[in-house]
């Protein structure tokens, strides 16, 4: 079984890639740094260090690398079983023209072989988001040949891979726990065999779960850790003040996700417990620049505080600490943070109140004014 992966980066190599290599699929890494890839293809091997205070190591070797867009890389696409990306959801449709025509050239070589193809972003039916893309780019032939032989899979990833340096810069730090999710009617032929890998019916549910309990809290803790000053992620959820407030925060999340899914509660309080647990080690070096990054984009509607206070709302649940939350981020500065200042000039032309309607889409008044109050205690 061979599978194609687009996005060398630390995800793709110490998650996605990692598994597929250990499903014993014959891996090609893509990407568009030459020189990674060349660092890929000269060393043929990594090391993935598990970074728990019993973490072990492990060596992954079996794979090659190519270039996007690359007559190789166009090989590679025409002869996998899967394809899988880890590039971000913002890079993804940039990729859809290349996609389009890899589909296209496979077509044309008339391949018998199912392929299925499975986006590994944060971000809420990444693949589907690309399919659509991609649909508008290929001719009436490729679109027909498609439907039958090349399916576009969702999926929910989770692994903490936070920024560390090793001597081996090809080297990966991560946390053991992983979990990939891949939605079972959205797959064309054969489920593959994956390790680790659960084939759900329900992945809207599965997504959302894994977005609105793990990101809200993640993002909510670097945000609040932001404001005290922390460096690490563990420092700021040990913190007894702010472990209150993303404890709050994490219940009124999942009240919401229990009453949109009829998750049972108590299963989902030991989840969200669990997540809080990852968060406090330190060995991870998890920072709090780099969970906090991008605060527009991780305010905006479909995301971590916005996203679940629209569910809290619409139940007639509580808020207020994810009103906490919200202003912390509205609060975030960094002067290597591009979306930061521009969410400071925001605020500074349009205050606290009207920035938060723009940037989240929620107009609730009450939650607007109870931002606004949080964002002044800060």
């Amino acid at each position: 079984m061979k599978a194609l992966h687009i996005g060398a980066g630390k995800i793709g190599r110490g998650f996605i890639g990692a598994q597929l290599i250990k499903s014993n699929y014959e891996l090609t890494f893509a990407d568009v740094n030459k020189g990674l890839i060349d660092m890929l293809n000269s060393q043929k091997s990594y090391t993935l260090h598990i970074m728990e205070c019993d973490g072990e190591s492990q060596t992954i070797t079996s794979f090659n690398a190519v270039e996007i867009g690359s007559e190789e890389f166009f090989e590679r696409f025409s002869d996998a079983d899967i394809v899988t990306t880890a590039v971000s959801m913002k890079v993804l449709p940039e990729l859809a023209s290349t996609i389009a025509a890899a589909l296209q050239k496979r077509c044309i070589n008339n391949r018998k072989s199912t392929l299925n193809i499975i986006c590994c972003e944060n971000g809420i039916r990444a693949t589907s988001q690309l399919k659509s893309c991609v649909i508008q780019l290929l001719d009436t032939q490729t679109i027909e040949w498609c439907s039958d032989m090349v399916g576009f899979a969702d999926c929910a990833v989770d692994r903490i891979v936070p920024i560390a340096t090793f001597d081996n810069a090809l080297d990966v730090g991560v946390e053991r726990y992983c979990e990939w999710c891949i939605d079972r009617g959205q797959i064309v032929g054969s489920l593959p065999n994956i390790v680790g890998v659960n084939f759900t019916d329900n992945l809207e549910a599965t997504i959302e779960r894994k977005l609105y309990t793990v990101n809200s809290a993640h993002c909510a803790t670097a945000y609040l850790g932001a404001i005290k000053g922390y460096k690490f992620i563990h420092q700021a959820v040990t913190d007894p003040t702010i472990r209150q407030i993303i404890e709050q925060v994490v219940a009124e999340s999942s009240a919401a996700l229990c009453a949109k899914f009829g998750f049972d509660a108590d299963s989902q309080r030991l989840y969200a417990q669990s997540v809080l647990r990852r968060f406090e080690n330190p060995y991870l070096g998890d920072t709090v620049a780099r969970v906090a990054r991008d605060p527009m984009r991780k305010l905006s509607p479909a995301l971590y505080f916005a996203y679940p206070t629209a569910m809290a709302l619409n139940y007639n649940l509580a808020t207020e600490a994810l009103a906490i939350v919200t202003a912390a981020a509205l609060h975030y500065r960094s002067d290597d943070d591009t979306e930061s200042q521009q969410l400071s000039a925001m605020v500074a032309l349009y205050g606290v109140a009207k920035s938060t309607e723009m940037v989240t889409g929620i107009t609730d008044k009450a939650f607007l004014q109870c931002v606004e109050r949080k964002y002044s205690d800060f």
